[in-house]
């Protein structure tokens, strides 16, 4: 096994931002006539609201992201939103943008902080405003953390006129707000497809995948193959990346491919039933690389494999390859006079096999990812094999001889048996970070935490698909990771998650990325 941290595939290329809409400035009207008056209004000029616009500021930069990003819902019920909240100025309310009216329409409350910027929202304006005292403190807020920078003014310099100067270099300096994060978008559900949906969420959010589409090296605009997988993914992650939108995306262009692809083996996949998110991931993965490997010609139809260029041990190098391929190996050891017979197989995936395990709300024992590697790739099984000196006793221990960039790993949740098929609703944890070496073929080798083995066999989690209900009325949801927040998405639906909530999900597939490049 390398030691080696693992290379990105592709780098990613800076994108042309959309120009600022109606609306959107971050300072839409410089020195408003009505945060003046608000202000004024004070006993202790410019003090009351002043105080309350720092604890705003406070709340924001110093406190729990999830709290400024929490509103209520008509019936008292938290609310956590994607896009930005509201605090009011002149109570303790948070907002979303449609609240922010109703409660400015019943309170006569009129003044805003933008839960991501800071900035302050006149609804009598219907736009931002900017303040010099007010833009001084978020600056040093922001900045800095303190306010100890901002002078005191009296109440005659808050108000004093900008030179037409600073004006125009506001006015020239104007930048969208920051609403949202990059990337970030649901998908619609167009008819059963949620099995769909959360397969394609977690691609969006796949750091190699990203940074390979991103990088041009599949265009559509030049690509000539009919009803190409591949364009439709380059066409997704550009829709995601490259535009203002946070509403739904529709994966229409998907659906085609996927609908119109020649795969016997995925016909029944193909259907306005709710399907296996597992068996969508496995097809596109195949569809994926048979397009970006060049063995399908224009007219869709499979050309001869080509022998992969550039790799020593006969793999293919296309982008699915490098993201989510490993190696596993299993030895078989004679029992009577203990012959090594050693294979080496290629997988996309790690299959945990989980029926054996206390369902949800038992007594037993919740079991762990790590104990399910366990008994796969360490523990010794009897098998039968025919040795050459006529024993058919003998023992196979398999070990994973090649991690591959993102690791995924699915439950077995889904079991057929005599009497139909069924769903095993089982308690499995598991870590955000996973130590992988102990799995491996060099888990004798002793290895530092952070020796070049160790980081090269660490993965950060990146993506958890979770089932949820019964087996024929059940639905998909997933959890993706940007940075250090997570995400909740529900087909169109995107809300901010908490590590607590992903960590106890029933999931059913995990993506875990490298730690080099998580």
């Amino acid at each position: 096994m390398s030691t080696v941290g693992p290379v990105t595939p592709g780098s990613s290329v800076s994108l042309k931002i959309k120009p600022s809409q109606p609306g959107i400035p971050l300072f839409g009207c410089v020195g408003s006539v009505h945060i003046q008056r608000l202000l004024t209004k004070d006993t202790n000029p410019g003090e009351g609201h002043l105080k309350k616009y720092k604890d705003c500021l406070r709340c924001i930069t110093d406190g729990d992201p999830v709290l400024s990003q929490t509103s209520q819902t008509s019936k008292g019920q938290p609310l956590i939103t994607l896009t930005p909240n509201y605090l009011c100025i002149q109570c303790n309310a948070t907002l979303t943008e449609k609240g922010r009216k109703r409660h400015s329409d019943d309170t006569s409350h009129r003044y805003f902080v933008e839960s991501r910027t800071g900035t302050v929202f006149c609804q009598l304006c219907n736009d931002f405003i900017w303040d010099p005292t007010l833009e001084e403190m978020r600056i040093l807020k922001f900045g800095t953390g303190m306010f100890q920078g901002a002078r005191k003014r009296k109440h005659e310099d808050i108000f004093t006129e900008l030179p037409k100067e600073s004006i125009s270099t506001v006015l020239a300096n104007t930048i969208e707000a920051s609403c949202r994060v990059s990337g970030i978008r649901g998908i619609y559900n167009m008819g059963s497809t949620c099995y769909i949906n959360v397969i394609l969420q977690c691609i969006v959010n796949n750091p190699l995948l990203r940074n390979w589409y991103l990088g041009c090296n599949h265009q559509s605009s030049e690509c000539s193959v009919k009803a190409c997988m591949s364009c439709s993914m380059d066409i997704m992650f550009q829709e995601f990346y490259s535009q203002e939108s946070t509403g739904g995306f529709c994966a229409a262009q998907v659906l085609a491919c996927f609908w119109l692809s020649k795969r016997k083996a995925y016909e029944e996949l193909a259907s306005n039933n709710e399907q296996d998110a597992h068996e969508f991931l496995t097809f596109l993965a195949e569809e994926l690389h048979e397009i970006n490997s060049g063995s399908r010609q224009p007219g869709g139809s499979l050309l001869t494999p080509k022998k992969p260029k550039n790799s020593r041990d006969g793999s293919c190098t296309c982008i699915i390859h490098q993201t989510f391929y490993g190696k596993s190996q299993s030895v078989i050891t004679c029992q009577k006079c203990h012959r090594n017979k050693t294979s080496v197989q290629a997988f996309m995936d790690l299959s945990l096999a989980i029926d054996d395990l206390p369902k949800y709300g038992t007594n037993g024992p919740a079991s762990t990812l790590q104990r399910r590697l366990e008994e796969e790739f360490k523990k010794p099984e009897i098998c039968e094999y025919n040795c050459e000196c006529g024993s058919t006793k003998a023992r196979k221990v398999t070990s994973i001889k090649s991690l591959p960039n993102v690791l995924c790993i699915q439950f077995k949740r889904f079991k057929q048996t005599s009497n139909g098929a069924l769903k095993l609703s089982t308690n499995v944890s598991f870590p955000l970070k996973l130590e992988m070496l102990p799995y491996t073929n060099r888990s004798q080798e002793k290895a530092s935490r952070n020796s070049p083995l160790a980081l090269g066999c660490t993965y950060e989690l990146q993506s958890v698909v979770v089932h949820v209900g019964e087996l024929k009325k059940g639905h998909y949801v997933s959890y993706s990771r940007v940075g250090n927040q997570w995400f909740k998405f529900n087909d169109h639906k995107v809300t901010l998650a908490m590590k607590s909530e992903v960590l106890s999900a029933e999931a059913y597939m995990l993506f875990y990325v490298i730690h080099s490049l998580a």
